[in-house]
């Protein structure tokens, strides 16, 4: 049945002459990729509490889901029946496991957990980000690189995360003597995480004597999600301690402050983890950037939106002192 529905979608994208494959690709290029600066916006500008759910939740679907990719070993669609021909290049760059998607582990709790925090005060974003995590799912079957199972799964791996970051987080603040320990915890479950996908076995079936799957090509991305349970905690942990910042918040420059802080982290996306897998190898080159990624987006770009607030502190006790001195 999946295949056939698979087949389907691939004769309706033959019948329009592919009118839609350039939106469907351009919806999976974004989701594992600058939909991250939605949970880095909402964080460092709007809403502290609420930029840490989407990226919390982000981090356990994305590294959950690597530990599933990496058990199931699920071959791709075209490997189980050779009529599906998935759209473009998949067949050379799409070569990893198929169950279950990664594109939706990665954008369904950055679009789901945004749906959640914007439902009070701005419905619309909501909607949109629903849409969205919807249409990026339905993108992976059009295209012919996933089945439904693949993304099914892959969305209830979203709502799973989405669950479990709002408990951890409503957890800590009624237990925030706690947090250490759940960071521990965290930080040793990514380490056993990294052992397992490293020791453990994986198929090895070859056609036409060519290997179907290669199990460190594999490994790769499982080290860069995996580490983020080891990344996260890490900064969270300098964060509390020696950051402690207030969001730059909408008004007075804030937004561009926020704006400006996405610029790094679009070049690390783009630049950084070719450069660290050349210098280190794809897997430590994977896992050192997802390091570098969590620390700029959770603790040390927020060490620049404090010395901003100090900035714009200093500037307005220098222009209004009455207030400033009648404030103290």
């Amino acid at each position: 049945m999946d295949i056939e529905y698979l087949l389907l979608l691939q004769k309706f994208r033959e019948l329009i002459n592919d009118f839609l494959t350039p939106f469907m690709e351009l919806l999976s290029l974004f989701s594992i990729s600058f939909v991250v600066f939605l949970p880095a916006f909402i964080y460092w500008v709007i809403d502290k509490k609420k930029g840490l759910f989407v990226f919390l939740s982000y981090y356990l679907c994305c590294s959950f889901n690597a530990l599933v990719k990496l058990t199931a070993c699920v071959y791709r669609p075209w490997i189980k029946d050779p009529r599906v021909i998935p759209y473009g290049d998949s067949l050379s760059t799409a070569t990893g496991y198929s169950f279950p998607s990664g594109h939706v582990a990665i954008s369904g709790p950055i679009y789901g957990g945004t749906a959640i925090v914007a439902k009070d005060k701005k419905k619309y974003i909501s909607v949109i980000c629903i849409i969205l995590l919807l249409l990026t799912g339905f993108s992976r079957n059009y295209l012919g690189v996933h089945t439904p199972q693949d993304v099914l799964v892959a969305l209830l791996e979203t709502a799973l995360a989405l669950f479990a970051a709002a408990k951890l987080i409503a957890y800590v603040e009624k237990h925030p003597e706690k947090e250490n320990v759940l960071l521990a915890a965290s930080f040793l479950i990514g380490v056993i995480g990294i052992f397992y996908i490293t020791f453990k076995p994986y198929p090895m079936d070859y056609v036409d004597g060519k290997l179907l799957v290669d199990p460190l090509k594999m490994m790769t991305d499982g080290y860069g999600d995996i580490c983020l349970l080891i990344a996260f905690p890490i900064a969270r942990f300098v964060e509390r301690k020696w950051v402690r910042f207030e969001p730059a918040g909408l008004k007075n420059g804030g937004w561009l402050m926020g704006l400006i802080g996405l610029l790094p982290l679009g070049a690390m996306m783009l630049f950084l983890k070719n450069w660290l897998d050349a210098l280190l190898g794809a897997h430590w080159g994977h896992f050192t950037y997802s390091i570098i990624a969590v620390l700029y987006c959770i603790a040390l770009y927020p060490a620049l939106i404090n010395l901003y607030h100090r900035i714009k502190n200093k500037k307005n006790a220098e222009e209004k002192p009455e207030e400033y001195s009648d404030a103290e």
